[in-house]
C-alpha cells in the first residue's frame, strides 16, 4: 500500500499548549518506520503550515475561538488531500480534532470534485458534536463533526463546497464524556454513539461488526483516532482526559478488526500532546495502533 503522512501542527482548537508538537512525537516513535516495515511504500508529505497561538490575539469570533487561523489550516488540509491519488492511504497527524474538519473533507473529495459519500468511525472520549451556540467554551476541537454534518459555522461547515457527512455515516466508539446539550444535538442528528457502558456490555468485537455492517453501503470509510478515547493509564499525554476508557487490547483489536475488513480508506492520529506525556509513551501506543489498523499482526 502507498501511505502519506500529513502533520498538521494545530494548536488553536483545543484549551491546552503543547498538541501541536503531536505530529513530531508521533514520527519521533517511528511512524514510517513501523508502516514500512509491514511492507508498506511510506512518504511523509511535511506539515501544513499553521499559525502559532502567540502569534495571534486570542479572541472569539462568532463564539468561536482562533475560527480564521483554523479556517485557513483547514483549508490548507482539504487542499493538500483532496488532490493526491485514489490509491494512496492518507495518514494525518494532529494537532487538535479540529484538524478532523479538514481531513474528513479533503479525503472525500479525493477524485470526486463535489465530494463522495463517506463514513466516518470516530474513536474518542467526546463526541465532539458542539456547535458555536452549544460550546461553553468556544473551543472549536470540541465541534468538528457537527461541523462536517453542516450545523455551525457557515465557513466552517463549507469548507467541503457543498459536501457535508450524513449523520448516519458517523459511528462514535468509547464515547464517555458530552456536554447536555451536545446530546440533544446528537440524538436528533441520528448519530450511531457506543458509548463505554456498550464497550462493557457488547464488546469491542460486536460494535465493529455492527458498525462495519451499518456503514455497508459506504465506500470510503476513515477512521478519526483521538488519543483520550484510550484510558489515561494507556495513554496519559492527552489535554483532556477522561477515566475508564478503552484499553490497550480494546484499542488494538478495533483497529485489527478494521484492517481486517479491508474497508478503511483513511486514518487521523490527533490529541497527542508530549508535554502532557511521559517519555513519548502516548505517541508510542498511537503509533501502535496505526500499525495494527495497516496490517500489523501477532501472527
Amino acid at each position: 500500500m502507498n501511505v502519506n503522512i500529513l502533520g498538521i501542527p494545530m494548536d488553536l482548537g483545543a484549551g491546552r499548549r503543547g498538541v501541536d508538537m503531536g505530529a513530531s512525537a508521533l514520527r519521533n516513535a517511528h511512524l514510517a518506520a513501523t508502516l514500512r516495515a509491514l511492507g508498506h511504500t511510506v512518504s511523509d508529505l511535511g506539515d501544513v503550515d499553521v499559525a502559532l497561538p502567540e502569534t495571534l490575539d486570542k479572541h472569539a469570533s462568532a463564539g468561536l475561538v482562533f475560527l480564521e487561523p483554523i479556517l485557513e489550516a483547514c483549508r490548507a488540509v482539504v487542499e493538500r488531500l483532496r488532490h493526491l491519488p485514489e490509491d494512496v492511504f492518507p495518514v494525518t497527524l494532529g494537532g487538535d480534532h479540529s484538524v478532523s474538519m479538514g481531513t474528513v473533507t479533503g479525503n472525500a473529495l479525493r477524485g470526486h470534485p463535489t465530494g463522495e459519500r463517506t463514513g466516518l468511525i470516530w474513536v474518542d472520549a467526546h463526541t465532539d458534536y458542539n456547535t458555536p451556540e452549544t460550546s461553553p467554551s468556544g473551543n472549536i476541537h470540541g465541534m468538528p463533526v457537527a461541523h462536517l454534518t453542516g450545523l455551525g459555522d457557515p465557513q466552517l461547515a463549507g469548507l467541503g463546497g457543498g459536501w457535508h457527512m450524513r449523520p448516519e455515516d458517523i459511528v462514535m466508539i468509547g464515547i464517555r464524556s458530552v456536554d447536555p446539550r451536545e446530546r440533544e444535538l446528537l440524538r436528533e442528528a441520528g448519530v450511531q454513539v457506543y458509548t463505554m457502558k456498550e464497550v462493557d456490555q457488547l464488546g469491542i468485537t460486536r460494535i465493529t461488526e455492527e458498525t462495519l455492517d451499518r456503514l455497508g453501503d459506504v465506500r470510503r470509510l476513515h477512521v478519526s483516532f483521538d488519543a483520550d478515547a484510550l484510558d489515561p493509564t494507556v495513554a496519559p499525554g492527552v489535554g483532556t482526559p477522561v477515566p475508564g476508557g478503552l484499553t490497550y487490547r480494546e484499542g488494538h483489536l478495533l483497529m485489527e478488526l478494521l484492517s481486517e475488513s479491508g474497508r478503511v480508506t483513511s486514518l487521523d492520529i490527533v490529541e497527542v500532546n508530549p508535554v502532557l506525556d511521559t517519555r513519548n509513551q502516548t505517541a508510542e501506543v498511537m503509533v501502535g495502533m496505526a500499525a495494527s489498523l495497516l496490517g500489523q499482526r501477532i501472527l
